[in-house]
């Protein structure tokens, strides 16, 4: 397929929004590249690149959930075009994460799998990066003839690789876990939106309560993954919330950043109801 088939929109014409969006996925890629060149990446280069291509393999599957609510909440039909690529690209940082962690292993494939057998947290990666690389090659309009409503249960499963691949992340952190829990907010958020009334999916009084409830979910994931894993007093930890000594936690974070949306989303409004008015005819009335 040319580069150029990727940045067409569904009429077939060029789309600066398609454009730009790659370039963004692109851009995390190259300057983890950029930063192994010149030796930015401490004494394991390797590993760090690793860890990066994972990250933003699961920060592109939340983008790419993310599409839907971007849609109704923003009345902005053209963002649906976009889901494929950033899917397409959560797989494709997916098979980086493979790839060097076999260049990790100096391409000893037996170690490798042996490694995904035998370890859990990266078992359960491996099944993530089948899930989309299953979702990635279905995703095109052949496939989605070809399946036809069973292509929606398939590609409904990426709520589930989500979770997979959030507690595989949450795993591999180890001692702290701040940025998982972070990005289980968002997706609390996304999966919270989803369960709306469909009615209600388009209203902003039902946001900030997405929110709190968002962040509160991502508290007692964290108190209990330091309960259970640690052993630490979960009051502690959600107690923790609390002091903003040190900033915000990842779990009020991720509350704060879904409040954001509330303006975003205003903001959007009024420039749409401002557009339109100025749109009318001279000596218009609205409504007549």
């Amino acid at each position: 397929m040319r580069l150029t088939g990727l940045i067409r929109d569904p009429a077939g014409r060029l789309s600066a929004l398609k454009a730009a969006t790659l370039l963004l996925m692109l851009w995390p890629g190259v300057d983890l590249a950029i930063a192994w060149s010149s030796h930015d990446l401490g004494p394991r280069p390797v590993t760090e690149v690793i860890h990066g291509t994972g990250l933003w393999a699961i920060r592109l599957m939340l983008i790419s959930l993310a599409v839907t609510p971007a849609r109704a909440l923003l009345d902005w039909s053209r963002v649906v075009m976009l889901r494929r690529m950033i899917g397409v690209g959560a797989a494709c940082y997916a098979v980086a994460h493979l790839v060097l962690f076999c260049v990790d292993k100096k391409w000893d494939l037996w170690m490798v799998a042996s490694e995904i057998v035998l370890r859990f947290y990266l078992t359960v990666g491996f099944v993530v990066l089948l899930g989309l690389l299953a979702l990635a090659i279905t995703s095109t309009d052949g496939w989605q003839k070809q399946l036809g409503q069973n292509w929606k249960r398939l590609h409904r499963s990426l709520y589930w690789l989500a979770v997979l691949a959030l507690f595989h992340y949450a795993i591999q952190s180890k001692a702290d876990i701040s940025d998982a829990v972070f990005l289980v907010g968002l997706f609390a958020w996304l999966m919270l939106w989803r369960v709306l009334p469909r009615r209600w999916q388009q209203k902003v009084w039902p946001l900030p309560e997405l929110a709190l409830a968002a962040g509160l979910i991502a508290a007692l994931v964290e108190a209990g993954w330091y309960g259970v894993r640690n052993h630490v007093n979960p009051l502690m930890v959600l107690q923790a919330n609390l002091d903003i000594d040190f900033g915000p936690r990842p779990a009020v974070a991720a509350a704060l950043l879904a409040v954001a949306l509330v303006g975003v989303v205003a903001v959007r409004r009024a420039v749409k109801r401002w557009s339109k008015g100025r749109a009318l005819p001279k000596g218009a009335v609205r409504g007549a």
